[in-house]
Order: structure tokens, then sequence, then C-alpha cells
């Protein structure tokens, strides 16, 4: 499968977004990843619908939305209205997670699950053949720039094969404390979206830093 490299916008410099924004575009970015996060599901706060709606007025690029809320299903409607392409949300967050996926897929949109490190990725296998995408996370939810957690290398290549066994072509998400060096090993288990925030906009050259994960 294609790799897609999904830049975190959380790392981005949010008083220079929109020029952050063409600069991820023009080093061949397919998506932005942009991380929502309610201070309750995770400790931490970040940004939400006025920031994606700004977003999406200046950029034509796939928008992938990770929430990290609790009881997502009550905001699916606002997310998707306001410009997200892409919207998955944490199988540990309370919402009923068939009736999401079903309402983010009403609206036209790709639905994704996200799992936290330590929650087996069989706890949601019942949900692969109706979503678009799987987020293995390989740092705990909530802050940039964590240390990869090496232990969820085994969870990708779970899921790979187990949606290869259904005949499911599923793309399988990564987020956290990637590099050049993480992205090949996630990539070798059978992840094929990269999501980066302080490694590629920290790099001194975005294309190369793109160039890097995709191997």
């Amino acid at each position: 499968m294609k790799t897609i490299i999904s830049p975190s916008i959380l790392s981005a410099d949010l008083c220079n977004l929109g020029n952050d924004i063409r600069r991820t575009k023009e080093a061949g970015a397919e998506y932005l990843h942009f991380d929502v996060m309610d201070g309750v599901f995770v400790n931490n706060i970040s940004y939400g619908i006025p920031v994606l709606q700004a977003v999406r007025r200046n950029t034509d690029m796939i928008i992938d939305v990770h929430l990290m809320i609790t009881d997502p299903i009550r905001y699916i409607k606002e997310f998707a209205e306001s410009g997200a392409d892409i919207i998955t949300f944490h199988s540990e967050a309370g919402s009923d997670i068939a009736e999401t996926v079903k309402l983010i897929h009403s609206y036209g949109k790709k639905a994704g699950i996200a799992v936290k490190p330590n929650t087996p990725v069989s706890d949601i296998y019942k949900y692969i053949a109706d979503v678009d995408m799987i987020l293995i996370m390989t740092v705990e939810p909530g802050f940039g720039g964590q240390g990869f957690i090496y232990e969820t290398v085994d969870k990708i290549r779970e899921l790979r094969k187990y949606a290869d066994s259904l005949g499911k072509e599923l793309d399988i998400q990564v987020d956290g404390g990637i590099n050049a060096e993480t992205a090949a090993i996630v990539r070798e288990a059978g992840a094929n979206v990269i999501v980066a925030g302080s490694y590629f906009y920290k790099s001194a050259d975005l294309s190369a830093a793109a160039s890097s994960m995709r191997g």
C-alpha cells in the first residue's frame, strides 16, 4: 500500500499556521493531522471547531481529524460539517463504537478507530469490516514530543495480518514518536499512514523529512 504522510499541526507554528500548511503541502504530505483534546479524555487541551474551519478555508488537503475527547459521538456532526475528511475517535472514549462509525459515514466522511498503547487491538476486530482506518497510538495520547513505545509494533503487525486475512484493504495509521527510524519500523510492520509532529515541523527541510518517513 502507498505510504501516506500526515503531519500533525499540533507541532506547527500556530501564529503562522497558513504558511506552515502551505509548506506542508509543498513538502508532498497528503494529509493534515488535526489533534483535538478536551482535557478530560487526555490531560491536555488543544483546539477545536473554529481552528478546523479556518484550516478548511485555507487548504484543499485532506484533513485527518483525531478526536481525543470523551463521548465523541456528540461532536461528529460539527466536525464533519466544519471540514474534516477523516474522523478518528478512540475506542476507549465512551461512545457506542458502531453507532459512531455509522454517524461519521452518514456525513460522507471516512471513519477511523484509535486505540491507546495498552488497549489490545483485538478489542476492535469486530469493527474492522466497517471502518476505513485504524490508528495505533505509539505513545500515550495527549502530548507531542514523546518517545516511541516499541511494544506497540507487534500490534501493528497483528492488525495487518488480521485485516489481510479478511481481504480488507485497511489503512493502518500510527501516531507518536515518529521519525525516519521509527517510520521504517512501523512501515515494515504494516502501517501505511504515518503521523509526525515534532520531527516534521522542526526539520529544516520539510520535503526531506517527508521523504525520510516514506523510506
